[in-house]
């Protein structure tokens, strides 16, 4: 990597713009069955444990210097790697189609030239952040950020300034439920951080204001989502940015803030691509990535995404708590191993867990549950096999 190093402001710029998303806001508009108090809660106990998890995978990047898939190789070695770096290729593809129908879908709303043109719009502004570079983006983002800033303090006040026409929700959730919607969005940013982190002048400081950052911007558009659902009876944010009048600069919002996320999925396809291929540029497979996404966000239906959210956390969960145990309490050193076979099955084992735990509802959700069970697995496992070997 280059000897050009990110500062911990820059860092938290990318983390406020990864947190500022549409999607994120589509995804609050599910709380509103708990009311305002529970889903409040729910939300921010569903942060805190998803952040927690964040911020171990960032401390990994930092320490190691080495990107989120280059990591994945200390605990299930060289060719081990190859299945979470097609994994998280495949899921950040996904990611980058969600994000342009998505922000598509709200452009439209506000200004109608049509779903497919607003796609090329939003995909052509994400290649040329990407042609950019995350090392060279510190004063666009400051300027996209203020932008983005100011403009959803607006929106909110919008949202909450009227709650005179609380809306009556009938459907139901459950409070594991939406915990577990709360903590799969800071999840599926598990594979990436790293990739960011890793460039930190600082990298703890770096890790600490970035986690942090995403929680709180994050935790806020899950409110505004939320909010917008019970204050207003309107959960598309389209809607409720015409009834309040803010027009273009409803539109900006929308562009920017789905650029600034997508970005960081199409940027990290590409680094992940490196794990798979030395032979393949980053860069070139990020925009690859952009063009794919654009082509599914305008061809495939992408209105329900919680399967996918379910499907994200299934996968590296459990990945993510095989690599804390191996690096925060086994203290293993990098392994070159070409398969890691010990630590392939004890995250097939966290796998089938978490998909058994959907079937029931914990209060706490069943990613931190999975998660615990899968480091203690981890940490049994390789206890008996250090007394095995020593006798």
């Amino acid at each position: 990597m280059g000897e050009k190093r990110t500062s911990v402001f820059e860092n938290s710029l990318i983390w406020f713009g990864a947190a500022v998303s549409i999607a994120e806001i589509i995804t609050g508009t599910y709380f509103a069955p708990l009311g305002f108090s529970k889903g409040l809660l729910a939300v921010v106990i569903g942060h805190i444990i998803g952040c927690t998890m964040l911020f171990f995978a960032g401390m990994i990047g930092g320490k190691t210097r080495k990107s989120s898939m280059e990591n994945v190789k200390i605990s299930f070695g060289q060719k081990g790697c190859l299945l979470f770096a097609v994994l998280n290729v495949i899921q950040l593809i996904g990611w980058t189609a969600i994000m342009i129908f998505d922000g598509a879908l709200a452009a439209n709303g506000i200004f109608n030239i049509g779903n497919w043109i607003w796609c090329i719009v939003i995909g052509a502004l994400i290649i040329l952040w990407i042609v950019v570079g995350v090392e060279n983006l510190g004063k666009i983002n400051t300027v996209a950020m203020a932008a983005l800033f100011i403009l959803t303090i607006v929106l909110s006040f919008v949202i909450f300034g009227n709650t005179s026409n609380s809306a009556v929700v009938t459907e139901g959730m459950t409070f594991g439920a939406a915990v577990e919607l709360s903590v799969a969005m800071p999840l599926s940013w598990l594979p990436l951080i790293s990739d960011y982190t890793r460039e930190a002048k600082e990298p703890v400081k770096a890790t600490f204001a970035s986690t942090i950052t995403y929680g709180i911007i994050s935790c806020w558009m899950y409110v505004i989502g939320m909010g917008a659902a019970i204050f207003t009876g309107e959960s598309d944010i389209a809607q409720i940015m015409l009834k309040a009048g803010l027009g273009i600069a409803g539109l900006v919002i929308v562009v920017f803030s789905t650029v600034t996320t997508t970005f960081l999925d199409a940027w990290s396809a590409g680094i992940s691509s490196e794990s798979i291929s030395q032979k393949l540029n980053s860069k070139t497979v990020a925009i690859v990535t952009t063009v794919i996404g654009i082509f599914g966000a305008i061809f495939l239906p992408l209105t329900d995404i919680t399967e996918f959210l379910y499907f994200i956390g299934s996968v590296f969960a459990p990945m993510i708590a095989i690599q804390i145990a191996d690096f925060f309490i086994l203290k293993k050193d990098y392994n070159e191993k070409s398969v890691n076979t010990q630590n392939i099955i004890i995250w097939i084992i966290g796998f089938i867990t978490y998909r058994i735990l959907m079937k029931y509802d914990f209060i706490l959700g069943n990613t931190l549950l999975d998660m615990v069970i899968t480091i203690a697995i981890c940490v049994i496992v390789n206890t008996i096999k250090k007394h095995t070997v020593k006798q």
